[in-house]
């Protein structure tokens, strides 16, 4: 039977913890792995046709906000907390959320998110219009099940249709193109060696002694 409608959710008490920085302190000096999954993971959430319903609980920090942006149906459970800590890493944001997030929810709101780092809670994730709706932690799941039961129950050739027209994925494929082209500049910058070597220190980052361009 062909896949109707995907449900990305986790387990445990947070939906994503960020990306390892200490593989991205390798990565830095050429020494990370040549493959990057999560790129592959990006291009096919980009790429999909198949309605995908999210529900995130915790803390979902980088790639698990960006990854939202790519999902038709978010849930989020009342202690969600939204977290793109890019910039604080001296890098880039990812998934083409450099180009969806502001359009979703404007330049000045974004610019907030991506600059600064700060948890979004599930109530202005909400109102902003990153997610559809909030829910209770103990509820999230079945909730989730029953918004991707509704979906999976509709007709899968319009819902595909539909999906097509309202995303253009060779725009936002070229965006997440760029986004890792100045994403890996970036990694080899003065400035994220010191973002990386103050977290393993547990340290606040100077940047102003960095050289920047």
């Amino acid at each position: 039977m062909p896949v109707r409608a995907l449900l990305i959710q986790a387990d445990g008490d947070l939906f994503t913890a960020g990306n390892d920085i200490g593989e991205f302190a390798a990565q830095s000096t050429g020494n990370g792995p040549e493959e990057q999954h999560v790129e592959r993971f990006l291009r096919r959430l980009a790429t999909a046709t198949v309605p995908i319903v999210a529900a995130v609980q915790g803390k979902a920090v980088g790639v698990g906000t960006t990854m939202l942006l790519h999902c038709d149906y978010v849930l989020l459970s009342d202690d969600a907390q939204l977290i793109t800590p890019f910039v604080n890493l001296a890098l880039v944001p990812e998934a083409a959320s450099s180009l969806l997030l502001p359009l979703r929810i404007g330049h000045v709101r974004a610019f907030d998110m991506f600059a600064l780092g700060d948890p979004v809670c599930a109530d202005d994730a909400v109102a902003w219009g990153i997610a559809n709706k909030k829910t209770s932690a103990s509820e999230l799941r079945a909730e989730a099940a029953k918004i991707a039961a509704k979906i999976a129950a509709r007709p899968a050739g319009s819902l595909t249709a539909m999906k097509r027209l309202m995303r253009d994925a060779a725009m936002i494929v070229a965006q997440i193109d760029n986004e890792s082209a100045i994403f890996a500049d970036r990694l080899a910058s003065a400035e994220a060696r010191e973002a990386f070597s103050a977290f393993a220190e547990k340290r606040k980052p100077d940047f102003t002694k960095t050289a920047h361009v």
